[in-house]
């Protein structure tokens, strides 16, 4: 059945698209050196619809894919990206045709810009600062959606107490500096990351800054995906303190001036999310210990 999804579908009106049975395409977002996102775009043949435009790795999906398999399946195929090394976030069709047809955009990180391969599809393929794809020249189908799919720049505020308190009978209580260093180093492993906030928008979380307290405060977790912020009195009064200004501590002593873009705040605690300034989001510690 390999092959059957390629063909035109044509809609009521006659418009036509390609892909009999639907078509997918990856968007792929990986780390630069300084952290910030990257895409990786496909500067489309001379040949293919809208050639000399740039736009995701995609295709027809055959009958027996699905959207998942049918992007990655095409960024393998137009890209050479390894099928292993993608880790896939979530899903949002972004074009359609009365009648039924659909364009699924997979939304997917790698850990590393990956090394990609040409086929006869491309003329270039090139990881682009996600700032910087809206001056491309895009095709039109991606240009039209690529406003709800761009991330956000997320600054993530951990109520590491609330988050271990969440992660069930694990003992945590009995040596809480360990059990610190080991949420906080398992949750390092799993940055940066794509996430999708419950309006839909996406936004991109390079680092969590925890704020400790209490004995806690004796874990001695060093990544720089995970700044930290020990609490001389209440996590609570820390995480909203820091929720209401536009500085992190990267490192120890150093404080940088950010955009926050995007401030969220991780905690089940009703209390903290009633303090939390105005345009804060509230996630759950579920959501996050999910990432693990």
């Amino acid at each position: 059945m390999r092959g059957d999804g390629d063909g035109w579908a044509v809609g009521p009106d006659g418009e036509k698209r390609w892909g009999r049975h639907g078509a997918a395409g990856l968007l792929l977002r990986a780390p630069l050196a300084d952290g910030r996102p990257a895409v990786l775009l496909q500067h489309r043949a001379a040949w293919s619809h809208q050639g000399g435009t740039w736009a995701l790795p995609g295709g027809a999906r055959d009958s027996h894919e699905s959207t998942v398999d049918a992007a990655v399946r095409e960024a393998h195929e137009e890209a050479g990206i390894d099928v292993e090394a993608v880790t896939v976030r979530a899903e949002r069709v972004t074009s359609g045709l009365a009648g039924g047809w659909t364009y699924t955009t997979v939304v997917a990180d790698a850990t590393e810009t990956l090394v990609t391969s040409l086929n006869q599809e491309s003329t270039e393929l090139r990881w682009v600062p996600e700032p910087d794809v809206e001056t491309m020249p895009l095709h039109s189908g991606f240009a039209e959606a690529w406003p709800l799919l761009r991330t956000s720049p997320v600054r993530m505020l951990l109520d590491t107490a609330n988050v271990l308190g969440a992660s069930g009978p694990t003992g945590w209580w009995r040596d809480r500096p360990g059990a610190t260093d080991a949420l906080l180093a398992d949750l390092a492993a799993a940055l940066p990351r794509t996430v999708e906030f419950p309006d839909g928008s996406f936004g991109w979380v390079p680092r969590v800054e925890a704020v400790l307290e209490g004995h806690a405060r004796d874990a001695t977790i060093d990544d720089v995906r995970i700044p930290v912020h020990t609490a001389d009195g209440s996590g609570d009064d820390e995480l909203a303190r820091l929720a209401a200004i536009a500085t992190a501590v990267v490192d120890p002593g150093v404080t940088v001036v950010v955009d926050p873009g995007v401030t969220v705040v991780v905690t089940a605690d009703r209390g903290l999310r009633a303090r939390l300034p105005e345009g804060t989001i509230a996630m759950s510690p579920s959501a996050v210990l999910g990432w693990l």
